[in-house]
């Protein structure tokens, strides 16, 4: 234990709800992380910290020092999310979930049932950082792509997973934190691995950061011009698009283009959109705006690319039927004109 949580943790013991919060704020936002692992939702996440948190208040007489208190809040919160799981659908995306629309026919009702991964602000990440031996980057341990096989594993499975080869937990730690031996946690993470090598490829070699600014200015461009000419350039040939919650998607530049020219940039002249860059899910995003009629930008979604070999392969497209999915992520409501 850190020295100086030693007095801290007495005052704690003894009635301080201050010096409780003090003790945990410095993992405040690496835990509220690890329960957006388990669920891939940020609002269930909050509702998984808070109950960490309250149970820790309550059981702060257990904490009997053999482990850090790090490790002991890992503990409570890994539990909390494996009693929750079996309330909770298994969320996914879009290209996941169903085949790829056809250009021209008209788009589905929007699903709104909690199905869909939800973003994620890089700005959680601050203090999220893995162990060495950690296999995962904390930015790859956050992508959709990644979240999306992980939502897959059974619970044990999920938590072994995260535990190991995200966080950087020894086999013996992660065994203490699930009351498993630690053969029992070494099998279930193999399990868990095999899973993941099967379902998520790993990004490759990141391009310069100067062609990545590159890109990103002209996929900018293209949107506030209302190019599709323009943005399809960008795509690799066989890119998707998604707009949860809308279950269709789109995939191939001709099929993207297609929808682009007949849903969003018809009859749009250039300054109907404006995009403001956002981090989230450890990769390059946007918040995009849509002019009204008195000529202010409201929001209308969130972009999340994923950039594969100097082209972008993934375009999420999160569309902002309220303001929580902006507020979550920091992003103004209005911008002017």
């Amino acid at each position: 234990m850190v020295i100086d949580e030693i007095p801290t943790l007495a005052a704690a013991r003894a009635g301080d709800q201050e010096a409780f919060k003090a003790l945990v704020e410095p993992y405040r936002g690496e835990l509220q992380v690890h329960c957006y692992r388990f669920f891939g939702s940020l609002e269930d996440a909050e509702d998984m910290l808070q109950e960490t948190l309250l149970r820790a208040w309550r059981r702060l007489d257990t904490y009997a020092g053999r482990a850090s208190f790090r490790a002991w809040l890992y503990k409570i919160a890994t539990n909390v999310c494996l009693d929750a799981l079996d309330r909770y659908r298994v969320r996914s995306l879009p290209n996941l979930a169903q085949l790829s629309a056809t250009p021209g026919q008209p788009l589905p009702a929007a699903v709104l049932d909690p199905v869909w991964l939800d973003p994620l602000p890089d700005s959680l990440l601050g203090n999220a950082a893995a162990e060495p031996d950690a296999v995962y980057e904390i930015h790859e341990s956050v992508t959709l792509a990644f979240l999306a096989v992980l939502q897959q594993l059974p619970g044990r499975q999920r938590a072994v997973l995260i535990l190991r080869d995200v966080l950087g937990f020894s086999a013996s730690e992660t065994a203490q934190i699930l009351d498993v031996t630690v053969a029992a946690a070494n099998s279930a993470l193999q399990r868990a691995r095999d899973t993941m090598q099967a379902g998520h490829k790993r990004p490759a070699v990141r391009p310069a950061d100067e062609h990545v600014a590159h890109l990103l200015e002209r996929y900018v461009r293209a949107w506030e011009t209302a190019d599709s000419e323009g943005l399809v350039s960008l795509l690799r040939e066989d890119a998707i698009l998604t707009m949860p919650p809308l279950p269709a998607w789109y995939r191939g530049r001709a099929d993207i283009r297609a929808f682009l020219d007949s849903f969003l940039f018809a009859g749009r002249p250039a300054g109907s959109f404006r995009l403001l860059p956002c981090q989230a899910n450890g990769v390059p995003g946007f918040a995009l705006y849509e002019r009204d009629t008195a000529g202010d930008y409201r929001p209308g979604a969130v972009h999340l690319l994923t950039l594969e070999q100097g082209q972008i392969a993934e375009i999420h497209d999160f569309l902002a039927f309220d303001p929580h999915l902006f507020e979550r992520l920091g992003l103004p409501l209005v911008v002017d004109r």
